[in-house]
């Protein structure tokens, strides 16, 4: 695949200026000193390098101020590193702030043609697409307003709609989906979509991780500038996830293998997951519609009260099929203590493949984890007596022919 952007020990620095003259007596002052007020170096970005093919979409994740924003700003030529090598092959469509390109005092009509006009469009162009653009943000009535007078949501409709209308090379996303209605943020990710199957390199920056998760091919994680980790948006996250529960210290339990990853603070450790049929034989592989008991042995080391067991089931390319916890389905635990195991039992929907299972424990407000155990548990699922060969899960269903007064019932 081509590489559409590639960034090679990216460094970016920032003065910092902490006392600043607050007249201009305090300025020519200031200018006869031998040192004009502190002045801080800060590094927002420190030897970032990664690549981005065609076709691809890579999520961006950290905390605020990891340095999320500056490496989006570099790609579109916003600021420029101080240091290393940035290639973009394509053209860029940008959604980093809100209103960024509008002028307040325009209307949504004439910023259209203003936000064009700065992603490089001809009048012509933009004329082309304007009615496009208006429908797809479903500001119809709104368009001949002055933008000023829009809600945030409506800047984000307008802002996206422009950005990704022309069908851009790269499109660049900085959390600002986060403000528009669900209906609206469907269409987003069709959008998006689309644009992915048509070549386009997305960068998406978001704080919710399950959209990332969901969304994005891979992700990289920064923090204070520097890259953490990046590939696998599972192992990824989990990484994140152990680092932020544990105020960036992790604990020695954690680990990340091929196998899937594991962090927990210990005082409940999950020690062995298996997988037996409805007669009590340990199997690996069942068939669809079979019933699958899930043995989850653990052990406590001190009285826990309230603890939450979970799982989760991921098909081998890593879409989620499933979570369930004890909580949601109204199995309380009272306590734990010493040597135990915690049991699961389904009728198997899943359609032929090879699946990954996640086993957890955590605590009653599912926030701390005891011990969280992701996808290092294998099963795998052959088609059987069911004839469906396509998606994820067999759903039954029921067939129904009317025909000049014949009707013919069918099940499956």
């Amino acid at each position: 695949m081509t590489i559409v952007i590639s960034l090679e020990q990216v460094s970016k620095k920032f003065i910092l200026h902490h006392e600043r003259p607050r007249s201009f007596q305090e300025l020519a002052v200031s200018l006869f000193r031998r040192n004009n007020g502190s002045r801080e170096e800060f590094w927002a970005l420190q030897d970032v390098s990664f690549t981005v093919e065609q076709g691809e979409m890579v999520g961006l994740i950290g905390p605020n101020g990891a340095g999320k924003s500056s490496v989006l700003k570099i790609i579109s030529h916003i600021i420029e590193p101080t240091s290393g090598c940035v290639k973009v092959n394509g053209q860029i469509g940008a959604l980093l702030e809100l209103g960024a390109g509008f002028h307040p005092d325009l209307t949504g009509y004439e910023n259209i043609y203003l936000n064009g006009s700065i992603l490089g469009l001809s009048r012509r162009e933009i004329g082309r697409l304007l009615e496009s653009i208006i429908d797809f943000a479903e500001l119809e009535r709104f368009i001949d307003m002055p933008v000023r007078n829009y809600s945030s949501g409506m800047l984000m409709r307008l802002g996206f709609s422009v950005a990704t209308s022309f069908r851009p090379d790269v499109l660049l996303v900085d959390e600002v989906l986060a403000v528009g209605d669900q209906a609206f943020q469907d269409k987003c990710v069709q959008r998006i979509t689309d644009l992915r199957h048509q070549g386009a390199a997305i960068l998406f920056v978001s704080h919710d991780l399950e959209s990332v998760r969901k969304l994005c091919d891979s992700c990289l994680w920064l923090e204070e500038g520097r890259v953490q980790a990046a590939g696998d948006n599972g192992t990824v996250i989990a990484a994140y996830l152990g680092h932020v529960w544990y105020d960036g210290e992790l604990p020695p339990s954690v680990v990340t293998t091929d196998q899937g990853s594991r962090w927990g603070s210990g005082e409940i450790e999950i020690t062995d997951v298996r997988f037996y049929d409805s007669d009590g034989r340990e199997r690996q592989s069942f068939e669809t519609g079979e019933r699958m008991v899930v043995v989850a042995d653990y052990v406590a080391h001190t009285r826990i009260h309230k603890p939450v067991f979970g799982m989760a089931i991921h098909r081998q390319d890593g879409v989620q099929v499933n979570e369930a916890n004890t909580r949601f389905s109204h199995y309380d635990i009272d306590y734990v203590e010493g040597r135990g195991r915690i049991e699961y039992a389904v009728d198997l929907p899943l359609l032929d493949g090879i699946y990954h299972f996640s086993m957890a424990v955590y605590d009653d407000a599912i926030i701390h984890p005891y011990d969280h155990r992701e996808q290092q548990f294998t099963f795998r699922v052959h088609r059987g007596a069911a004839l469906e060969r396509y998606g994820i899960v067999r759903v039954p269903c029921q067939w129904r022919l009317v025909h000049e007064g014949r009707e013919e019932d069918g099940r499956s």
